[in-house]
């Protein structure tokens, strides 16, 4: 009898693990096995937490956009204080993204602020709460990762692209990269007015690739323009004090003693310098001994050579003007000013292509437009034929000319290999001629 019943006990347990296993196995997802524990909590610290992603609004500060996501006053103002260590708040800038992450019960945890194509704002609680009397953070601006990818374009000025920028445009480039072609090559061609029909544009330069997308530009490594069928050429290499420079063919620096232009290449020569020309508003004929370039007010006008201010100021008829000393018996004259550049006052040394105003409308004027001077030994010149009498830049010195050469041989052979792989365009009824 005993025997039966440990026999019985021992077949229902038999059976009861049986069942057991049945409805576990019946229980189970189809598919592969789950995820180790550790894996579901690392994916639950992403869901446990409310993520609110938009962009910033039309005339919004960093406190009136916490303020909008219900966040408290002490709160928003200590925050804002600990961004201040890092980031100006007054920088941030309508349409710009930004992330909001609170818990589930609404308490903060992180705020992200995208300031650029290469960085962003991080605000992260640091063991406190949104109600604590003095909260406490880590902020930090993160760089975003970005790979480079060499590449290679070729521009044409042509009747309907006829500006750099235009050029660039028309072969699915943004204004970035003919910005930075127009500082490269600032000291030899001047972009308003110097560019014809025909001419060609080839660049070497690396591309910012992240996640696969372009997202801006990196270094321009050579270029080469052909301006009036006279060949202009650029490479980058470290020169004598082992920073990066440029220089042409020869290892000749391009930079000069003076920009070709104060202003950047779109706008336009409206008038010349004549000892007999009508003004305009008086009516009658007189010297203008500078020249105009037409340009919407608020262009930035570029210090053509460094210098001292001896004038930052009102001057009659000429309005706002700056007046710059250089060396070698030289002075600049921007005039019609709508604003001067931050810090330029009389007294104050300022660097080639430093900001120094910007184009305005002001003293005896019809329109706005810089009026660009240049005086020699006290004497006005003109400031086109004064540029064409410059000297060459610099050349490098005999003990690195070797490795300039290395270089340049390189990367032209990179360029030339590149743009004789490019697809050929098709032909334009404003092409070459």
């Amino acid at each position: 009898m005993l025997y039966c019943r440990n026999f019985f006990v021992a077949n229902l347990r038999l059976i009861l693990i049986a069942v057991a296993a049945v409805l576990t196995a019946s229980c189970q997802p189809s598919g592969p096995a789950p995820e180790p524990q550790r894996a579901r909590h690392d994916i639950s610290l992403t869901e446990d937490g409310n993520i609110i992603e938009a962009r910033v609004p039309n005339s919004a500060t960093l406190e009136s956009l916490l303020r909008r996501h219900d966040l408290p006053a002490p709160f928003t103002t200590a925050m804002i204080d600990a961004v201040r260590a890092v980031f100006n708040p007054r920088d941030l800038r309508a349409n710009q993204s930004y992330r909001l992450t609170r818990s589930l019960d609404g308490l903060f945890r992180e705020f992200r602020y995208q300031i650029d194509a290469d960085r962003f704002l991080r605000v992260v609680m640091r063991g406190a709460t949104a109600d604590a009397a003095a909260p406490a953070f880590d902020v930090e601006v993160v760089p975003l990762p970005k790979e480079f990818e060499l590449d290679a374009v070729v521009a044409e000025i042509s009747k309907e692209h006829s500006s750099l920028v235009g050029s660039f445009e028309a072969e699915g480039e943004n204004i970035l990269l003919p910005l930075q072609l127009a500082e490269i090559f600032g000291g030899e061609i001047d972009f308003n007015s110097d560019l014809q029909r025909g001419d060609r544009i080839e660049v070497l330069f690396d591309r910012a690739i992240r996640h696969g997308e372009f997202v801006g530009y990196g270094d321009v490594r050579a270029a080469v323009i052909t301006n009036s069928g006279k060949r202009i050429s650029a490479i980058r290499f470290d020169g004598d004090d082992g920073k990066p420079q440029w220089y042409d063919e020869h290892g000749r620096s391009l930079k000069r003693q003076f920009l070709k232009s104060p202003l950047p290449f779109d706008p336009r020569v409206t008038s010349g310098f004549s000892y007999h020309r009508k003004h305009p508003v008086l009516g009658y004929t007189r010297a203008h001994l500078g020249v105009d370039f037409g340009a919407p007010t608020g262009t930035p006008v570029k210090a053509v050579a460094t210098g001292v201010v001896e004038v930052a100021g009102w001057s009659g008829e000429a309005g706002r003007m700056v007046r710059i000393r250089h060396a070698g018996g030289y002075e600049t004259a921007y005039l019609h000013l709508s604003s001067f550049g931050p810090g330029i006052r009389p007294g104050v040394r300022v660097d080639q292509g430093q900001l120094i105003g910007r184009v305005g409308a002001s003293g005896t004027v019809t329109a706005a437009h810089l009026d660009y001077r240049i005086i020699k030994n006290g004497q006005y010149v003109n400031p086109i034929a004064e540029h064409s009498k410059m000297p060459p830049g610099e050349p490098l010195g005999a003990d690195v000319l070797a490795a300039f050469e290395t270089v340049r041989d390189a990367r032209f052979g990179e360029l030339q290999q590149r743009v004789s792989a490019a697809p050929v365009a098709t032909p334009t009824s404003g092409g070459r001629n």
